[in-house]
């Protein structure tokens, strides 16, 4: 890369950086890295409703996140500095080729061609696919049966249980109820009345 053209990254690079500070300081500012300090001066958390508390500790993890993720983007960007600086600017760390020059417009701190790149995101789990490991055991609750034609009940099956049932003529006597009342317990038979009669006077 021509020496017009590094000095040109370079300076895109410390503005760059001068930006993401900026950031981190109005996130300094308006408390959203700083968020656990409300959280930490309580001596105990006996009292607070565990909403709160949920909703603190959130705010305190995306804080940690945002803030993480301005730091990784600042060692980004001081890499590539110390690399215009060794005459290696703009060489993919995995292969070795030249980044293309729309790529550093871009991102001028990225540190891999597009090739690389792609093939390190696919190495990673995408969060889509990135589910629990029972999920595997599990299985789906509800198929159709144009799904693979296994044997079982289905999203069909289930609507046709729940419309027989509605179909019902007396759908009172399809539950097991030994009390008349529908009462589960026999004080609930109590009246209002019953219960003023033995107040006291």
């Amino acid at each position: 890369m021509e020496d017009e053209r590094l000095q040109y990254f370079k300076q895109r690079l410390i503005n760059e950086k001068a930006r993401v500070r900026s950031l981190i300081n109005q996130l300094k500012q308006n408390g959203v890295i700083n968020s656990n300090s409300e959280m930490a001066s309580e001596i105990s958390f006996y009292d607070n409703h565990p909403s709160d508390t949920a909703t603190e500790l959130f705010d305190m993890e995306k804080g940690l996140a945002l803030r993480a993720n301005e730091m990784s983007i600042i060692k980004k960007i001081q890499s590539a500095l110390k690399s215009i600086e060794n005459h290696t600017y703009g060489k993919c760390k995995s292969c070795g080729n030249d980044i293309i020059e729309e790529r550093l417009e871009f991102i001028p701190y990225a540190e891999n061609c597009v090739a690389c790149e792609n093939d390190l995101a696919d190495k990673k789990p995408a969060e889509q696919n990135d589910r629990p490991v029972e999920e595997d055991l599990l299985g789906t609750t509800f198929r159709y049966s144009s799904n693979g034609g296994e044997v079982g009940i289905g999203a069909e099956d289930t609507y046709m249980v729940v419309d027989r049932f509605n179909e019902l003529d007396d759908i009172i006597e399809y539950y097991d109820d030994d009390d008349e009342g529908g009462y589960v317990e026999a004080i609930e038979k109590i009246s209002n009345e019953q219960y003023k009669n033995q107040l006291p006077d």
